[in-house]
């Protein structure tokens, strides 16, 4: 018998790793979306519907930002999306070197808003995000959510060895 929090013999059904690739075009955005989406529920995830809609809007803005922005030097995004016992992380890798920063809110600007947005959404879930540097001298941006959020709205934190920048 395994008493609470303590690691299970093996992975729960749900849990694993899937990538897939996408041009960065704007119809890339709601392919991600709903293959996101879609991947939750064929892996039937036990995951509050709070938490999907965060975490797809959080997916449509990282999308969203490598299209707009690092499509001259990043012809492919790649999404990626881990599944663990009691939370999700998606990232969202292109090849361009821009690291992006959260902007603070400019009521007078149009656009800019989206990791704002990202980093907002994530915390309001009791979550965390970052940005990575590859190897390679792209980035990856990641969001990291609970399946329910912590009590105190404390965010949750996933150990990561690489360089970061937190939005």
């Amino acid at each position: 018998m395994e008493s609470r929090g303590s690691v299970p013999a093996r992975p729960l059904s749900y849990e694993g790793v899937w990538r897939f690739t996408a041009p960065a075009v704007d119809l890339s955005v709601p392919q991600a979306r709903h293959a996101v989406r879609d991947l939750l529920k064929r892996q039937r995830v036990p995951v509050r519907d709070s938490v999907v809609q965060a975490l797809l809007l959080i997916v449509s803005e990282l999308v969203t930002n490598s299209v707009r922005h690092a499509a001259l030097l990043s012809p492919e995004v790649g999404v990626e999306v881990t599944i663990g016992a009691e939370w999700i992380r998606v990232s969202v890798e292109d090849n361009h070197p821009y690291r992006p920063k959260a902007l603070e809110t400019d009521h007078a600007q149009t656009g800019g808003r989206g990791l704002l947005l990202v980093r907002e959404t994530t915390r309001e879930a009791g979550g965390s995000c970052a940005v990575e540097h590859t190897a390679g001298g792209g980035k990856i941006v990641w969001a990291l959510l609970p399946f329910s959020a912590p009590l105190g709205g404390a965010p949750v934190r996933e150990g990561v060895t690489s360089p970061r920048q937190t939005l």
